[in-house]
Order: structure tokens, then C-alpha cells, then sequence
């Protein structure tokens, strides 16, 4: 069934063929009627407007009197229909100030205060604009970092940088209770001088290690503290894991981050 039109222009002979009539003369029988009614008209001939790729266009439909079914008339030949009380329906009475200024420009038509009054005039629809949900969820995606820092293109770590690394169970929260995540703090040693992305990422791999181990898929940072004790670099992340994908400006991917620590010869455990 087609929806793309829109617009009723003109409804020829639709109260002529509907209306009763009108009792007249001195023989008005019991009813107050010289005579029965003429039947209805089983359909009536209507103009609509047919919005298209091709542009907007005249359109002969027929309005079925008993069906209360929209037949519309196509370029080639054949009818498609719309239920009058459908939503699609409805909107065949519909029309735009622009768009009864375009067809009377483009299609030289005099469109009298008497035509405009068959037509359900409408505001033109507007653009949908985002909510606020959908705005703060745009805003934080754009704050979104990946699990390991950006390096250079070619950048292979220095195996001397890293010396040691740990990963500790935390006492879980109430939130971890329920949620199933699992949180855990990583502890890494690394030489003294060390760049502070290349330490984030030693202890990112650590994790990714651990997690795959224990069957965990996504890590969420949650935060990074850096001291430095006997001349070298200590570095303390904590992270939840858990199964399912988390909400969380740095999130770690388990396969994806193991492949990435591999690529940039970072050790995984």
C-alpha cells in the first residue's frame, strides 16, 4: 500500500453525491419527502496531491463511500489503496502553505478561498531534535578514550622499562555485589623516567592478561595513582571487570587490548 500522498485538493461532486434531498411541494408523504433519496454514489472522485521522488504532482484517487478506502490512480494505470482511518489515510488530507504556493506556481492553479477550505492546512513538520538523554550520551561518546594510550606509528616499548606487575582482588562494593563486576588494582614497577602512557599501558596489558585468564571481557578504568619508591616508577590502576560492556570513558576490550599490547611489545602478564 503506497503512503506517500499527502494532500486532498479537491473533493468534486463529494457533497452532491452524499446529501439527501431536500423536501419540496405540497405532496410530502409521511416521511416529509416527495420521494426517496437517490442512492449514494459507491465512490467519489477526488484530486490529491502525490508526493514523489519525481516531485510533487496532481493525482486522481476515488474515496469508496462504503469501504471508506482511499483508491488512488497511478502514472501507470493501476490503483493502490489507503484505509481512510489509517494514519496514512489521515494524512491525504494534509497540506502545507508551501506546498499550496508551489502547486499553484508550478502547476498554474487559482486556488480560491473556496478551494483552500477543503484543505486541512498543517504546519510544516519539523526537524527532531535531540533530547537531552540523547545529547549527554553524544557529549560523553565524544570523551571516550581508547583502553591504551595513542602512540606514535611504529612505536615498539623498550622490554627494560618493565620490571614488575601485579594483579589484586579488591574488596568488592555493594554496586560490584549486585552487578557482578569484580574490582581489581594493578601494580606495576617500572624504571624511573619511564613515560607515564607507556606505564598506563603496561599495567592496561597486565590487566587484559588477567582478565583473559579468568574469563573476564571488558575492564572499565575507574583510576591511576604514580609515586616512585628506590629510584623507579610505581604505578597503582584500579579497574571493574565484568562480562558485559560498560558504560566508562576508558574501556578496556580484553582480545582487542591483548592484540594491541602484542603489536606494541608490551608484556601481558
Amino acid at each position: 500500500m503506497r503512503v506517500a500522498v499527502t494532500a486532498l485538493i479537491a473533493a468534486a461532486g463529494l457533497g452532491l453525491g452524499l446529501a439527501g434531498c431536500a423536501p419540496t411541494g405540497a405532496n410530502q408523504g409521511a416521511m416529509g419527502l416527495a420521494a426517496p433519496p437517490p442512492a449514494k454514489p459507491a465512490e467519489v472522485g477526488v484530486r490529491i496531491v502525490d508526493r514523489s521522488p519525481a516531485g510533487t504532482r496532481l493525482t486522481r484517487a476515488r474515496v469508496s463511500t462504503k469501504s471508506g478506502e482511499i483508491l488512488i490512480l497511478e502514472p501507470d494505470g493501476s490503483t493502490s489503496q489507503v484505509a481512510l482511518d489509517s494514519p496514512q489515510g489521515r494524512d491525504v488530507f494534509e497540506v502545507t502553505e508551501d506546498e499550496l504556493a508551489a502547486l499553484a506556481d508550478n502547476l498554474g492553479l487559482n486556488l480560491s478561498p473556496a478551494d483552500i477550505a477543503n484543505f486541512r492546512v498543517v504546519a510544516p513538520q519539523l526537524r527532531r531534535m535531540p533530547t537531552a538523554q540523547e545529547r549527554a550520551l553524544e557529549e560523553f561518546a565524544a570523551r571516550t578514550r581508547p583502553a591504551l594510550p595513542e602512540f606514535p606509528a611504529g612505536f615498539t616499548a623498550d622490554p627494560e622499562d618493565f620490571i614488575a606487575v601485579r594483579v589484586d582482588r579488591l574488596e568488592p562494593g555493594a554496586n560490584q555485589r549486585t552487578s557482578g563486576a569484580e574490582l581489581v588494582e594493578v601494580t606495576a614497577n617500572l624504571k624511573a623516567g619511564v613515560d607515564a602512557d607507556v606505564a598506563f599501558a603496561y599495567a592496561t596489558c597486565a590487566l587484559a592478561g588477567w582478565a583473559n585468564g579468568n574469563g573476564k571481557g571488558y575492564g572499565r578504568h575507574i583510576r591511576t595513582v604514580q609515586n616512585k619508591r628506590n629510584g623507579k616508577l610505581l604505578l597503582g590502576a584500579v579497574f571493574t571487570l565484568s562480562d558485559t560492556q560498560p558504560m566508562g570513558l576508558r574501556v578496556m576490550e580484553t582480545d582487542d587490548t591483548l592484540r594491541k599490547c602484542k603489536d606494541r611489545g608490551i608484556p601481558a602478564a
